[in-house]
């Protein structure tokens, strides 16, 4: 297939990348580089089945494809807040000009949501038919409230125009080639761990998190995408949760680091839980994740090690 990948720069955009390479197809990578990084896409510049366009997708692009991943908008609170008008039209505007995009191509098109649609969620685990519980006007829902619009959008172009979509809920995701400074609490903790800097916990620590490794994550999103008629959203992560008391103690002993743990305050609206119920994927897809957190944050930490050397 002839595929396109917008946020193709980003950590999980390169990743499905290089497992779409593997699997002979022609990929084109979109990203305007405000957060992806020009490393990523570098390391497919001699593959003859790759190609890159800077483009930014709130503008419409003209191209012949056969499917398409939407990877587009910044996923860290430290980037998608530095500019939230952006972060809410890249999430809007860019959905509306790739699903005209697969409209006229006749595209199956796959949208990249999230849990942060679940806001911070009165139920534990998280299911697909809980609607949430979203703050529409706090300092988050310039993300959240883009997502959950994308989706809208989404459905609508389905049930109005028959386009083959599908939706996937990524929970916390990790891995290699993450960006040192984004603001996510792996990268951080990994980061500050490996400089013997003091780790950074908000709140008490003991909120919940559940971390997929990445390769399980791109495994799940290329699953999805080549399921027939999924016409609903499915979660995609590791339900096994971890307090950031627990998980900044693991990578202190994987790293074997001299960092002492400091809390500061809370951020307004950030979930006390957050744990994705999987069992569609399960049945769907039948996909589980496969890598445990501890090896998945070893193979990190030796990525972390190798870019910073």
């Amino acid at each position: 297939m002839r595929i396109l990948v917008t946020g193709g720069a980003g950590f999980i955009g390169s990743h499905l990348i290089e497992k779409l390479l593997q699997e002979k197809h022609y990929v084109i990578s979109v990203d305007n580089y405000y957060t992806g990084n020009p490393v990523n896409t570098a390391l497919f510049k001699n593959n003859e089945n790759f190609e890159f366009i800077r483009h930014d997708v709130n503008f419409p692009l003209y191209i012949e494809v056969d499917g398409i991943y939407n990877l587009a908008c910044p996923a860290s609170p430290i980037h998608y807040q530095k500019d939230p008008v952006q972060t809410l039209k890249t999430s809007v505007q860019g959905s509306i000009n790739l699903l005209g995009l697969a409209k006229r191509t006749g595209a199956k098109i796959l949208q990249a949501s999230t849990s942060e649609i679940y806001g911070d969620p009165k139920i534990n685990p998280q299911v697909e038919e809980y609607w949430g519980n979203v703050n529409p006007i706090g300092p988050r829902s310039c993300y959240d409230e883009g997502k959950r619009v994308a989706e809208t959008l989404f459905f609508d172009y389905h049930r109005q125009h028959g386009l083959d979509i599908r939706v996937a809920r990524i929970f916390n995701t990790f891995g290699p080639r993450m960006s040192f400074n984004d603001g996510r609490v792996v990268s951080n903790f990994i980061y500050q761990a490996l400089h013997d800097k003091d780790i950074t916990i908000y709140g008490t620590g003991e909120q919940t998190r559940s971390f997929c490794y990445v390769d399980d994550l791109v495994d799940g999103l290329i699953k999805l995408f080549n399921q027939d008629s999924v016409y609903q959203p499915i979660n995609l992560g590791n339900p096994e949760p971890i307090s950031m008391n627990r998980l900044a103690q693991e990578v202190i002993e994987l790293t074997n680091s001299k960092s002492k743990i400091v809390n500061l305050e809370l951020p307004i609206d950030d979930p006390k839980d957050r744990k994705p119920d999987i069992e569609k994927a399960k049945s769907i897809l039948n996909w589980k994740p496969l890598v445990t957190r501890q090896e998945g944050i070893q193979k990190t930490i030796e990525d972390f090690k190798k870019r910073l050397a």
